[in-house]
């Protein structure tokens, strides 16, 4: 069993991966971001990490191994069991394990675990298809010492005969000064212009208001028998993660299960009949994946060590 494939693949959508007995792999989401040493611009990406203490079974890699499989549940696990002793087993003799787009595991001197993970992938949904690339430098320095080369060799200066005939075409100052005071003119009479459109609108609006008004008060709506008005609030659970209290050969035990555990509190449901011809039924359905995991622990600490998450979309 490639178990590497399966933890990748739930990489892409979920934050921790847990593989029960032996640590989980969790990302964190990091900002693109631009290294001006050797100006390579990065992609925003989900960075790997290992933590060898999170070791509890949270149901979620062995429920795609069985669905990816079409095995029961039970045989998953102990598939992922049999998995983990054979690569503590080749750790333990100083090999170096490699999961492909992952990373590599090895054991220090201390016999703890060190990750180093893989640059290959990128686990972040919402960057596919970016990948990091390189640009050359723009050097506005030397344009500006050009600038200023030409400005020392060709200097800028207003001669006598300049400003002579500068003096000898006052027509242009006037042309300029009638040119501004026609501008502003232009614009004051489009301002007043568009002002009065509004106004206009703005009265037209109110009187169609008050038409409409006057109609609705002539209008009488009779009804002989008129009914009751009657409001039902239906509550429909949704979501795909759904905590697992059993399976029920006989539908009559897992109609008085669903009984229990609402009265315990729960928003328990049948979901069906799987395809082992067992009534499956929930403690409750969720929407995201967090809340869903938070909801197993406290369900495994207080009610039932043996509920599991099932990962599925119900029609």
């Amino acid at each position: 069993m490639h178990i590497e494939t399966y933890i990748s693949d739930l990489l892409y959508r979920y934050d921790c991966v847990t593989i029960p007995e032996f640590g989980a792999f969790l990302t964190k989401r990091i900002s693109a971001k631009i290294d001006e040493s050797n100006h390579t611009f990065f992609p925003p990406k989900k960075a790997i990490s290992f933590n060898e203490q999170i070791q509890h079974n949270d149901g979620l890699l062995a429920s795609y191994i069985a669905d990816s499989e079409g095995i029961p549940y039970e045989v998953a696990v102990q598939k992922i069991s049999k998995k983990v002793k054979s690569i503590k087993a080749f750790l333990s003799e100083g090999e170096t394990l490699s999961f492909s787009s992952i990373g590599d595991l090895v054991l220090n001197n201390d016999g703890k675990i060190v990750f180093e993970p893989s640059h290959s992938s990128n686990y972040l949904t919402e960057a596919f298809g970016l990948s990091e690339f390189s640009s050359s430098s723009v050097k506005r320095e030397v344009y500006r010492q050009q600038v200023e080369s030409l400005e020392d060799v060709i200097p800028i200066s207003i001669t006598p005969e300049r400003r002579t005939e500068s003096k000898t075409k006052p027509y242009l100052k006037y042309a300029a000064v009638a040119l501004i005071a026609l501008t502003i003119g232009g614009f004051a009479a489009s301002n007043f212009y568009n002002n009065q459109v509004e106004v206009h609108n703005q009265m037209a609006q109110e009187e169609a208001n008050e038409q409409l008004d006057v109609k609705v008060q002539e209008a009488t709506f009779v009804i002989e028998n008129p009914l009751p008005a009657a409001t039902l609030k239906v509550e429909k659970q949704q979501g795909k993660y759904h905590i697992i209290a059993g399976a029920f050969r006989i539908e009559e035990n897992s109609d008085k299960k669903v009984e229990q555990l609402q009265e315990l509190g729960f928003k328990a449901r049948k979901i069906g009949v799987n395809k082992y011809g067992l009534h499956e039924v929930v403690y409750s359905s969720y929407e995201n994946s967090n809340e869903a995991l938070v909801a197993l622990r406290d369900i495994r600490q207080n009610y039932n060590k043996d509920a599991w998450l099932l990962v599925r979309d119900l029609k």
